[in-house]
């Protein structure tokens, strides 16, 4: 089997706890993996796919932008984006700032910060493709839209909280909330996606 190097952008956010729901994900799927942190624009290029933690998403893409990663980040042709990953991800996003940016690779509407502040965090139960699952919002996104191609994969009530993109060779998984803090399934989802683009 053909082996997959992740990386896990770690400029801000759940880097560890990302690394090690990959690694967890790798196993379970009997998929050999490298997972590395991406702090240069140089770890990018030898990438199947990247994850973007959460974090601030200005600071997050001013950080990327400082570093010269911003560009060569759209070239990775398989990406999850979780909570700030999502905005980035986004080709429109709501009550964003002057002067943010996203990646506009993903054809989804995303309001930031649209779940309250941090004090305002919660977990809850949410419905997905691959059932029931505790879920971490904190200073959450929510999805307003989503192109027709896409597929959602999760929901909080009524809310799009989780979905997903494939584009011409390339695949996008975008969620609002934190699945590093308590499930693995997304992380497995994702890599068995990117097997799938990578093997052909």
């Amino acid at each position: 089997m053909r082996s997959l190097t992740v990386g896990v952008l770690a400029l801000q956010g759940d880097v560890s706890e990302h690394i090690e729901a990959t690694k967890s994900a790798g196993t379970l799927l009997k998929i050999p993996i490298t997972v590395i942190s991406v702090r240069i624009a140089g770890d990018l290029e030898t990438l199947d796919a990247l994850i973007i933690p959460g974090g601030e998403s200005t600071t997050l893409q001013k950080l990327c932008e400082r570093e010269g990663m911003f560009q060569k980040m759209k070239k990775v042709k398989n990406i999850f984006g979780t909570c700030a990953g999502a905005i980035l991800l986004a080709k429109e996003v709501l009550h964003k700032t002057s002067d943010q940016k996203t990646l506009a690779l993903m054809n989804i509407e995303v309001d930031r910060n649209a779940y309250g502040r941090q004090n305002e965090s919660f977990e809850r139960v949410i419905e997905t493709e691959f059932g029931q699952m505790n879920a971490v919002f904190i200073r959450a996104p929510k999805i307003r839209t989503v192109g027709k191609k896409l597929k959602v994969l999760a929901r909080n009530g009524t809310e799009i909280v989780a979905c997903e993109e494939r584009d011409g060779g390339r695949y996008y998984l975008a969620t609002c909330f934190h699945p590093e803090y308590t499930s693995g399934a997304f992380h497995k989802y994702f890599l068995e996606q990117t097997l799938r683009e990578v093997v052909g």
